[in-house]
Formats: structure tokens, sequence, C-alpha cells
């Protein structure tokens, strides 16, 4: 992104950035835009490893919680205030807890979110930094982060409104892990070893 780019989208209202990306998704299904810390971000269309995680993730939750949708195309309203929109790998929440809620829904009642790092320079920034902070501000209970670049699975809980977790978890991948309440499910990674690469 250039430079006046970054300052014409710190600009932006939050309700012109949604008819941006509403426009760019009718006219091409690989574009999904983000609006994070006051920035238009693009959501790079995965690799087959990503989806193979994300997957293996829905499974898990499906049979520790059956009462839980671990939803992989949720749009959220994150950061104080709401005035971002994050688009999580997926969102973890009630079954049809979102219907009706659109494209971007309010965090309220989703309990978890989830990032699978990608192979591109803005990852760390991004999963890292800037989604941490926005989904601990909107008050999202857990956060969960695979990070194929380290080899391992941080699991943030117990949000602080000024936007930070203060608890982060980091076991390798193929240990296992619990996440916390209210999501209140024990994963053994050692599923993730054959995803990583």
């Amino acid at each position: 992104m250039t430079v006046m780019a970054e300052r014409a989208s710190s600009q932006l209202s939050v309700d012109t950035f949604e008819r941006i990306a509403e426009f760019a998704e009718r006219e091409d299904e690989t574009v999904r835009f983000e609006f994070i810390d006051g920035r238009i971000g693009l959501k790079k269309v995965t690799d087959s490893n990503h989806g193979a995680i994300i997957m293996w993730l829905i499974r898990q939750c499906m049979q520790a919680r059956p009462e839980l949708d671990l939803n992989p195309t949720q749009g959220l309203k994150a950061e104080a205030y709401r005035k971002g929109r994050a688009l999580p790998d997926a969102v973890l929440a009630p079954v049809d807890h979102f219907v009706g809620q659109g494209d971007w829904a309010y965090p309220h009642g989703a309990l978890m979110v989830v990032e699978i790092t990608s192979y591109d320079s803005d990852t760390h920034n991004r999963d890292r930094v800037e989604k941490p902070r926005a989904y601990a501000e909107a008050g999202i209970p857990v956060y969960l982060l695979v990070d194929r670049e380290n080899r391992s699975v941080l699991v943030h809980s117990d949000p602080a409104p000024e936007g930070r977790y203060r608890d982060i978890h980091t076991v390798t991948i193929g240990g296992k892990v619990t996440l916390p309440a209210p999501v209140n499910i024990d994963l053994d990674t050692e599923g993730l070893k054959k995803y990583v690469d």
C-alpha cells in the first residue's frame, strides 16, 4: 500500500470502508478487506494448509462442543467503540448466533476468534500486534493464534479494555493446550503437525 493510500484509508469512515469492501467482494470473490487501526488491509486468499487447519479446528470444536459453531466467514465489528472491521479466520459462538447480523456482526456473544499466520510480510503486525489488540478491545474472551512460522499455538485470554490480553499461553505444535472459559475445550495439537509447512 502506498503512503498516499495509507493516508487516505486513515481518514475513511467505517461506512465508507464497508461500501468499498462490499463493492470489492462483489467484483472479485478472492478479495476481502479489513479495517483495523484506521487502515484498510487486504485479507489474502489462503493456501491449502491454512484451510486444512481451519477444518481441523472446526472438527475439534464440533466434537467437544456441538452447541457451538466455528464460523470461518463471519466478519466482526472490532476495536474500541466497534470502529474496526476484522475478518478472523474463524469465530466461535453459539449455533446460529450470527444469523441475520450481516457481514459485520457485533462481537457480543463471540467466545473465541481464531487467526492462522500467513507467509507474508504483514503477518507479524496483523496477527501478532493489531488483531490481538482489536479483539481485546472488543472484549472477545479468547484469541487463538496458530503461528505456523514459529510452530506454536498461542492462547490469549482475559481481555483488558485498554486493548491487551492479560494471559497468553504458548505451546509448541504437538503439545496439549486448554482453551479457557468460556470455550472450555482441550486441544491436542499433534494433529496440526502435518499442516505446518
